[in-house]
């Protein structure tokens, strides 16, 4: 396994630990935990990820900064590869309790708690890959994403969204912040549902396309107008979310 001949000066302590996961267990030892921790092969300082015992969910990955001395953790759901903890921290001990929670299989709220620097994405575990499910937790993720920026037009378009039962029952995700829609979930969406919502940055106004960046069927002052517009725009006969398994 080959260590960068030259680590960054701020990492020199875990260049001489021989590895990320090497430091890592050593602070896990003197905080009392033991977490088993994997070396990468391709950048041993700067990376290292712990399994789950959960088997829907991918190892948890952690990561150094290149432009300061911080690390970066993700941990993601294994179908969709897509995140339900992240976060990052300057804290070694916080990532080791973090990384023994993920290590136990706990729920996205405890490994907050165990680790505050824990950021939840909104999305919850889907042990069976239910695409109903699946789609609701990335209504939750969309919500949760929406309420953190500073934005206040796309909350209110996103919560009108998904107070809208027709919309709510399709799978949901962005391009650029405008919000589209699909009948498959990832990972190969399909069935792309042909309109879209956009909200303007600061200002109530909204659009609504008849695809990404096509013909605009409408602009209205109300969350809840641009809905109702592209309500009346869906195709007919739209059924249940299907699963996208490739």
């Amino acid at each position: 396994m080959a260590i960068p001949a030259d680590p960054a000066p701020s990492y020199s302590d875990i260049a001489a630990a021989g590895s990320l996961g090497a430091a890592l267990r050593a602070v896990a030892a003197e905080e009392g935990l033991s977490v088993l921790f994997t070396v990468s092969e391709h950048d041993p300082v700067r990376r290292a990820s712990v399994a789950s015992p959960v088997p829907h969910r991918t190892p948890l990955d952690i990561t150094a900064w290149g432009a300061e001395r911080r690390w970066s953790i993700r941990g993601c759901e294994s179908f969709q590869g897509l995140a339900l903890v992240d976060g990052d921290t300057q804290d070694l001990v916080q990532v080791v309790r973090a990384a023994q929670a993920w290590h136990g299989g706990a729920e996205p709220a405890e490994i907050q708690r165990a680790a505050p620097f824990v950021h939840l994405t909104g999305r919850h575990d889907v042990p069976d890959h239910d695409p109903v499910e699946l789609t609701e937790s990335e209504w939750q993720q969309l919500r949760t994403e929406a309420r953190e920026a500073d934005w206040p037009s796309y909350v209110a378009l996103v919560e009108a969204a998904y107070a809208e039962p027709a919309l709510r029952a399709v799978y949901p995700y962005t391009s650029h912040w405008t919000l589209r829609f699909a009948t498959t979930t990832r990972p190969r969406l399909a069935g792309d549902v042909a309109v879209c919502l956009a909200a303007a940055y600061r200002e109530d106004r909204y659009t609504v396309s008849a695809q990404y960046m096509g013909e605009v069927l409408a602009e209205t002052t109300t969350a809840e107008d641009a809905v109702a517009t592209a309500v009346r725009h869906l195709p007919r006969g739209l059924g249940p979310v299907m699963s996208g398994a490739v």
